[in-house]
């Protein structure tokens, strides 16, 4: 990385670490807006984001790599990431998993040859009593089952498009109340 996108990189996480806080608290959310904005979070960024926050970078890595969705570049302009924690694998992440396979033609790891999706996935989503849990880009789902993989796979092609990737608001699907 060439000194001057050092210094906008910085910069930038500055800004973010501004609007967001400087506690551990926006730890994630400073990160989740570094890969927004970079599609990729650098060891560089961790080490400004640590500096940052006032947090050791060994806590920023093991808190960017628990989260694979932190810091791969984003595969496909859809990126399915499907929780595989034991909790959702006892309630069917499996066989959401191979729908998923079968519907998009691709396995995990792998993006559709147009680059429309990518299938990852996930070490924990966070919601261990909503599963199986499915993160499409920044949207949340919950309670997945294979009936609804079609579905989402479906509302990706009609709503997703350019605007909900401007919008960048998270929003949570399926059985929350």
């Amino acid at each position: 990385m060439l000194v001057g996108q050092q210094q906008r990189l910085q910069d930038d996480i500055r800004e973010i670490v501004a609007q967001l806080g400087r506690d551990r608290s926006a730890l994630i959310p400073v990160l989740q807006e570094l890969q927004k904005r970079h599609a990729t979070v650098s060891d560089f960024a961790m080490q400004v984001v640590a500096d940052e926050l006032g947090l050791h970078p060994a806590e920023v890595y093991g808190v960017t790599s628990f989260y694979a969705f932190l810091r791969q570049p984003a595969q496909g302009r859809f990126v399915f990431r499907l929780c595989r924690t034991l909790s959702c694998e006892f309630e069917g992440k499996s066989r959401v998993a191979r729908q998923l396979e079968n519907d998009l033609g691709i396995g995990f790891g792998q993006a559709t040859p147009d680059g429309r999706f990518g299938l990852e996935w996930a070490s924990c989503l966070g919601l261990c009593d909503q599963g199986p849990a499915l993160l499409v880009n920044e949207r949340v789902y919950t309670r997945v089952t294979p009936e609804r993989v079609h579905e989402i796979i479906d509302e990706c092609r009609r709503t997703f498009g350019a605007h909900a990737r401007q919008a960048g608001h998270s929003q949570v699907e399926g059985g929350l109340s």
